[in-house]
């Protein structure tokens, strides 16, 4: 599609923290754009967006960039984050859009039933679930919150209510206008793990979501027009049956639900692009089919989807069309069958009677390399106007947010 202007928009992220580290400091900044979203109940100009669960960075990094040496034994260790300020926890923000200037109107943390802020630590580990260590600057381990979220994806519906998809249980939290958890709906079998939460829970999601991989739970997330369903899409291929298969596939699983009950209606299959297709990330160095990943969806009218894939300095926005292909209900959210979607070719799948669904390619940042990296949130401004954002994980390596306009000559919906 013929593009006719890309700009970067002004904007200033708020300072945190800064601590001192052995080598040098470290400055910590405001996050709140994991994940955009508008309301209908704004005017144009208006949008919100949603923080992850707070500054947190590899025990690689915490050693290399910040010398905390007491944390090397911790480097080798599957998943491990260090969380310097484990009270920081998920945020709802409303953005104000004049000119070319982004304002922030307002924060709304997320909190219990009772008005406490939730956390960002994870949950309490389920039974066959991947589970993420979390530990302190010092290398003390963080206990495990049943109220704790990793909230990377928002929706929101017609009453204002706001819809939060995160990466830990994976759950979709049901949120009120005032920022307070009415429900968090979690996969079958894993309500232990949330017998201490203050707010109720309901196990209406398949229990197949817990066999995400570590930290690739529900990135993207959007409704239709109508408020009626939700698309929710893994951030990346499901390690089921065990980890081989999220490192070999390029399949990811796209669910439809419905709103009312949350429960599964439909499940596409997105198939990913190979990694050497990111231009400058496979240029910076090795890159692999575990390193590609989905972080937004944007609902069209015509009921189509905009699909944000990237890998870090590249991004890919897509176009397609769920329900023109839809996966085998035998595959919809059971975790039985053999062998598995992440197990099979596309020959094998389209044998099956299953098609992977068309993409058409909208945007590609290797074509801008000014763009930032890691781009998670994306709305629609107008019919030709795309914004997009990083993630800046709260500066703690150094980057900033960024917001970019994209004007397209053409509509994209």
């Amino acid at each position: 599609m013929t593009i006719t202007r890309v700009e970067r928009l002004h904007w200033r992220d708020e300072v945190l923290a800064n601590l001192a580290m052995p080598k040098g400091r470290m400055l910590l900044t405001r996050s709140l754009t994991s994940g955009l979203a508008q309301s209908p109940l704004d005017p144009p100009g208006l949008f919100w967006g949603v923080g992850d669960r707070g500054p947190n960075i590899k025990p690689k990094e915490a050693v290399g960039r910040y010398g905390l040496d007491e944390l090397a034994p911790l480097v080798a260790l599957d998943g491990a984050k260090i969380m310097p300020m484990a009270e920081i926890g998920p945020t709802l923000a409303q953005f104000r859009l004049t000119g070319d200037c982004i304002i922030l109107e307002r924060v709304l943390p997320v909190t219990t039933s009772t008005g406490d802020a939730i956390s960002g630590i994870a949950v309490p580990s389920s039974p066959h679930a991947e589970h993420e260590p979390v530990f302190t600057l010092s290398g003390s381990a963080v206990v495990p919150d049943p109220n704790g979220a990793d909230t990377e994806g928002l929706a929101i519906l017609p009453d204002g209510t706001f819809l939060l998809a995160e990466e830990y249980g994976p759950s979709v939290l049901v949120v009120s206008p005032q920022g307070q958890v009415v429900r968090r709906i979690i996969p079958l079998g894993t309500a232990a793990s949330y017998a201490e939460a203050g707010y109720p829970v309901a196990d209406a999601l398949p229990a197949l979501a817990t066999a995400r991989k570590l930290n690739r739970g529900f990135e993207g997330m959007a409704l239709t027009d109508d408020g009626r369903h939700l698309f929710l899409a893994f951030q990346s291929p499901l390690a089921h049956p065990d980890r081989e298969a999220h490192e070999q596939s390029r399949h990811v699983r796209l669910w439809k639900l419905d709103v009312a009950h949350f429960a599964l209606e439909a499940e596409f299959v997105y198939r990913l692009d190979k990694a050497e297709r990111f231009k400058r990330d496979a240029d910076a160095g090795k890159v692999g089919s575990d390193d590609v990943k989905i972080s937004e969806l944007i609902a069209l009218s015509d009921g189509g989807l905009l699909v944000l894939e990237r890998i870090s300095r590249s991004t890919k926005i897509y176009r397609t069309m769920p329900g023109m292909d839809k996966a085998a209900p035998r595959w919809a959210g059971d975790p039985t069958v053999r062998p598995t979607l992440e197990q099979m070719s596309p020959d094998a799948l389209m044998d099956a009677g299953v098609a992977t669904l068309q993409k058409q390619l909208v945007f590609d940042t290797d074509d801008w390399p000014d763009i930032s990296a890691d781009l998670e949130g994306m709305i629609l401004l107008s019919p030709t106007e795309l914004l997009l954002v990083n993630d800046s994980d709260f500066g703690i390596e150094g980057a900033e947010t960024v917001f970019w306009r994209v004007t397209f000559e053409h509509a994209l919906a």
